[in-house]
């Protein structure tokens, strides 16, 4: 699997170094074909790009889109800032945890859902907001939770 990994990466990495700042399309690419960014293609990209595995590791850690486990099916991103908390983001964020029965930052051990916490999704003016599988939706309730949830 690692080989498969490494090759895909390194493909990725290449048909790619040509942009001018290649890193954040690379990591991208990488993160769309694998549904992550697995640990492996870390000192793939760097080689391929000429960067430490420090500066690729940093631009990871660093944008919360990037994922460095596999997820969940279904992926639900709570806004947890202070916008969104001001009008009830703490209540969804703990109905969301004990509905799912999983904390921030974890996958369900059947793998179907991963609840992340993420601090503004742009929709401040229609809190709390959440994201669930790139679709956006505000002013969300614990009812409207569940009803999302359950479609």
């Amino acid at each position: 699997m690692t080989d498969h990994i490494n090759t895909e990466s390194e493909e990725i990495a290449r048909s790619l170094q040509h942009l001018e700042g290649p890193l954040l399309p690379v990591l991208h690419s990488i993160q769309d074909r694998f549904g992550y960014i697995p640990s492996e293609s870390v000192a793939v990209v760097a080689g391929v790009l000429n960067l430490s595995r420090a500066e690729v590791h940093g631009v990871i850690s660093f944008y919360h889109d990037f994922r460095q486990q596999p997820c969940g099916r279904r992926v639900v991103s709570i806004c947890r800032a202070e916008a969104c908390q001001a009008v009830g983001g703490a209540a969804l964020a703990e109905h969301a945890r004990h509905s799912l029965g999983i904390d921030f930052e974890e996958t369900s051990t059947d793998r179907s859902v991963s609840l992340r916490s993420v601090y503004c999704l742009g929709l401040c003016a229609c809190g709390p907001a959440l994201c669930i599988d790139d679709q956006l939706h505000g002013r969300v309730s614990c009812a409207a939770f569940d009803a999302l949830m359950s479609e």
